[in-house]
């Protein structure tokens, strides 16, 4: 369900730009953001971090976008998200000494110190390498290019990346033993 709520505003977002363009599909995401945070805070009265910092980002440059009538801003929204998800991992890492990855996903597995600062550096790169690549998409090709880019580009590579680290953290599971 969370990975449902995560993608409903892009899913919208480019719904909305297959029929209105892209000031409607900004505001239909900027209400489909609100919407979400609405929903997780109703249902679960906990709304993590990085929604909170997801929703600021989506008003100001969503904001920003329908205000200029330029849609330069929108399309810096995904980058400024990754960066900000990737600067916040590292300077958890480098400031605080803190593995923030471990600290959200270390009860859900049991992992050697290692590992968890190879993927949290490994996430760290796939945040700056995937602003990167929104902003060459973004300047580089037609806004319907960066649109289709944004939902199956983002979430393809999403995918990868995590079949990926699925794979490098599989050495360090322990395999489930029948009880005696």
């Amino acid at each position: 369900m969370k990975l449902f709520l995560d993608f409903f505003p892009i899913v919208l977002f480019f719904a909305a730009f297959q029929f209105w363009g892209i000031y409607v599909a900004t505001g239909v995401a900027m209400a489909a953001q609100v919407a979400t945070i609405v929903y997780v805070w109703a249902t679960t009265r906990k709304v993590e971090p990085m929604q909170w910092v997801s929703l600021g980002i989506i008003l100001v440059f969503g904001g920003a976008t329908i205000l200029a009538h330029d849609e330069t801003f929108i399309k810096w929204k995904p980058t400024v998200l990754y960066w900000v998800m990737g600067a916040t991992l590292m300077a958890g890492q480098l400031f605080f000494r803190k593995n923030l990855l471990k600290t959200l996903m270390g009860s859900q597995m049991e992992l050697p110190d290692d590992a968890w600062r190879v993927m949290n550096w490994s996430w760290i790169a796939f945040f700056a390498v995937m602003g990167v690549l929104n902003l060459w998409v973004a300047y580089s090709f037609e806004t319907a290019t960066w649109v289709k880019f944004k939902l199956f580009g983002g979430l393809g590579l999403m995918a990868l990346f995590v079949v990926g680290q699925a794979f490098y953290l599989g050495r360090y599971m322990k395999p489930d033993t029948p009880d005696a």
